[in-house]
């Protein structure tokens, strides 16, 4: 459930922060005051896009902050534990700067959008005001009934296997096509590989073998090198550590007498220990190195075979593996393609697959379109759509597709004794408004959110209608949190909760604010949404009967 919403900066509003409650609340307020803006903020800390237009005009940036009770939403703590993330709370924010950049963060640590919107699926589903319109999409809804049935993974696994299918197909094709193109290439890719496979090259050797070559081609120099600084420090008739030594064992006797030296006295008695181990590690080193022209000309030979062949191919030395790999990848699949018998084995393999999961696919659809029919069908009586039906056709598909072996077609007959056609060509748009919210309640219940938001989906309806589509979100609320943005008072009156948004010019800004209203202020907001500017005591007897309060006595 969402519990709180802190918006900064965001178009018209400048900072609001709302407590929201459980059970079905409504937003009022005139056209164009902001109440969508409201969605609009929540949707961006659910992971939509964002853009520079968003931020306040002459602020830095927009920011909002959505923060959701873990209780409505069951997994949301096992996904936030196994993405490193706080699993206490959940709290979304979500800022975007003036060039339109954004951050994301869930339960104040950083976060990607796909993280943001993986975390948004656990809390809350938003349908907005046009969304009955893309029910006019095959696409639209085929999703809408896997969505119902539980069968969006059975979907993608049908598409994955329409795709290893098309491939193997294509593979098939391809090697028929192709077959002395392919001779030539597996000659090349044998003569590689084996080139390649007595290089014998060993990533993990390649430094080491670098290093010791480096250091054979310059023994003269370090020999020299190592030599001279031996003489400087112990061998020479004026080596440092025989003139230091005198001065350490004086400096010692002097410490006796002024302790004040005694500190000078340690550090050159450390300087000392420090050079007599320099010394002693140079002859070691000296005593190890040796000239060895036969193994220098080896490396030698080594690394120039090394580095011709990285040339060759066109990459750095480190990534030959890398490349005999896909040759021998490449070779495999060529081996293949030069059967045609296994090819066409694969091939009849893969399509057994998609056909499978695609059966299974189906046989779900057909289960789940009868029962999605005849739900849609019963709410069409109870919004004045009396003997009108839906249906949904499955028409089947001989050579299948990604989606499955059926193209999806939503039905209507708007009346009593009208055949069934597409729903694109026979609802009016009232009938389709009434028949999307339908749609979109039913899709509400198979989401597992906590909180669903309706954006003015009750457009094209009023009367009668708009008082039974506010009793069914009254109803949805009781197990749900359920927000609606509408203009509808006979929808207003049957909320547990309503705020008004309202503009205010403060200078020479406009801004949105949000009054929570109580008994009497909600009288007059319904007043106002039944009776315009003039609103009468009429009009406001008329609110509180559809509100069942008691209208306060006229002062």
């Amino acid at each position: 459930m969402l519990s709180c919403l802190l918006i900064r900066d965001f178009v018209i509003v400048d900072r609001l922060e709302l407590d929201f409650e459980a059970g079905f609340g409504v937003l009022t307020g005139e056209t164009g005051a902001g109440k969508s803006i409201l969605v609009d903020a929540l949707s961006l800390a659910l992971g939509e896009r964002a853009d520079a237009l968003v931020v306040r005009a002459g602020a830095k940036q927009a920011e909002i902050c959505a923060e959701f009770t873990l209780r409505d939403a069951p997994g949301l703590a096992d996904w936030l534990a196994a993405n490193d993330f706080d699993s206490e709370s959940c709290l979304l924010r979500r800022i975007v700067d003036g060039s339109g950049r954004s951050r994301a963060y869930i339960n104040g640590a950083q976060a990607t959008l796909g993280q943001l919107r993986e975390a948004a699926d656990f809390l809350a589903d938003i349908h907005g005001q046009h969304a009955h319109l893309s029910l006019l999409k095959p696409e639209a809804q085929r999703a809408l009934l896997d969505a119902q049935g539980g069968a969006q993974a059975l979907a993608q696994q049908v598409a994955a296997a329409w795709r290893a299918w098309c491939e193997a197909r294509t593979a098939r094709l391809a090697a028929e096509q192709d077959g002395e193109a392919s001779v030539r290439e597996r000659e090349l890719l044998t003569w590689q590989i084996r080139e390649l496979t007595e290089l014998a090259f060993d990533a993990g050797s390649w430094q080491t073998e670098q290093e010791e070559q480096r250091r054979l081609g310059h023994v003269s120099e370090l020999q020299e090198g190592v030599a001279g600084a031996l003489a400087v420090l112990d061998e020479g008739e004026a080596a440092a550590l025989s003139a230091l030594h005198p001065v350490g064992s004086r400096l010692a006797e002097l410490a006796v007498v002024d302790p004040a030296l005694e500190d000078v006295a340690q550090l050159f008695e450390g300087a000392l220990i420090q050079l007599e181990e320099s010394a002693l590690a140079l002859r070691r080193y000296q005593e190890r190195l040796e000239l060895d022209p036969a193994r220098l000309t080896q490396l030698d030979e080594r690394i120039q075979a090394v580095t011709q062949m990285a040339r060759k191919h066109r990459v750095p030395a480190e990534e030959l593996p890398a490349v005999l790999a896909r040759l021998r990848a490449r070779a495999a699949a060529l081996s293949l393609s030069a059967d045609p018998a296994a090819l066409a084995a694969r091939e009849r393999e893969a399509e057994a697959a998609y056909r499978t999961r695609a059966g299974q696919l189906s046989a779900l659809r057909v289960k789940t379109a009868a029962t999605l029919a005849a739900a849609v069908s019963h709410g069409m009586q109870e919004l004045a759509m009396a003997g009108g039906r839906f249906e949904i056709a499955l028409t089947p598909l001989a050579a299948g597709s990604a989606h499955g072996i059926e193209d999806i077609e939503f039905q209507v007959a708007a009346n009593a004794g009208q055949p069934l056609r597409p729903l694109a060509k026979v609802a009016s748009g009232g009938e389709l408004s009434r028949i999307g919210l339908v749609l979109q309640v039913m899709a509400s219940q198979a989401h597992p959110a906590g909180t669903l938001i309706f954006d003015e989906v009750d457009v094209g309806i009023g009367g009668r209608v708009a008082e039974i589509v506010g009793r069914l979100l009254r109803e949805l609320g009781r197990s749900r949190q359920v927000l609606c943005v509408t203009h509808l008072p006979q929808v207003a009156a049957q909320a547990d909760w309503q705020w008004s948004i309202a503009k205010e010019t403060v200078g020479a800004e406009t801004l949105s604010r949000v009054q929570v209203l109580d008994a009497e202020t909600r009288i007059g907001e319904i007043a106002r949404m039944l009776g315009g500017e003039r609103i009468t005591e009429t009009t406001r007897r008329h609110a509180a009967e559809m509100l069942g309060f008691e209208l306060p006595a006229s002062r």
